[in-house]
């Protein structure tokens, strides 16, 4: 039976040429494409996938919560992130959150692709190879331990809308030292010595849109 799988990308050039690289070979059945979150949840809610795969930026939601939404939904499913940011200590992030595969773009992915989809449909981890020696070097690095976890976002989406730490810590029913705590945690992990430096590189990395 057929190996099937979701794509999902906000450009329609690289959903277009992923099924081109999948539809060649018989062993795989694309059975839906999605531009967008809610796309995407649908069609895995509806088509079952084996595996999906999908592109690190995705509109108005960070990559982990993605990854986390799509595990509540199907937990065996196999997810391969197709990214364009090498970065290692994201790459961890995602395999904690559930991820099986990273795939950094600027590598051959038209070879790759198929690879990632073999070793993971065999409950093996892939990682391309510049995605495997950014992570081996984020292992080594003193910010190995600072993970994205979920009250983290909560807190990194907080500052970039301008709360306070007294503010937060109301919203989120936490006190306000833990608030601190994270915050520097957060600064850490992206290697930011201000708030607004910690912003610029949260948004680069996908884990900050603006306000709709």
């Amino acid at each position: 039976m057929a190996i099937r799988i979701v794509i999902a990308d906000d450009a329609d050039l690289v959903i277009v040429g992923a099924q081109s690289v999948l539809n060649a070979d018989h062993r795989f059945n694309v059975v839906g494409t999605a531009r967008c979150v809610d796309d995407l949840l649908q069609a895995v809610e509806e088509r079952y996938p084996d595996v999906v795969v999908l592109n690190e930026w995705i509109h108005n939601l960070d990559i982990l919560s993605v990854v986390e939404t799509i595990k509540r939904t199907r937990p065996l499913v196999k997810i391969v992130v197709m990214g364009g940011l090498a970065d290692g200590l994201l790459i961890r992030d995602l395999f904690a959150s559930g991820v099986s595969g990273y795939l950094y773009k600027s590598d051959d992915l038209c070879e790759l692709l198929v690879t990632a989809i073999e070793t993971v449909m065999l409950d093996r981890p892939y990682l391309s190879p510049t995605a495997n020696a950014e992570y081996l070097i984020a292992m080594q690095s003193p910010n190995a331990n600072e993970q994205l976890d979920p009250e983290a976002r909560q807190v990194l989406q907080l500052l970039a809308h301008g709360e306070h730490a007294g503010h937060i810590g109301e919203r989120l029913g936490i006190d306000k030292r833990r608030v601190y705590w994270v915050r520097e945690k957060l600064r850490r992990r992206f290697g930011a010595k201000t708030n607004e430096h910690l912003i610029q590189r949260a948004a680069a990395e996908g884990f900050i849109y603006p306000r709709d």
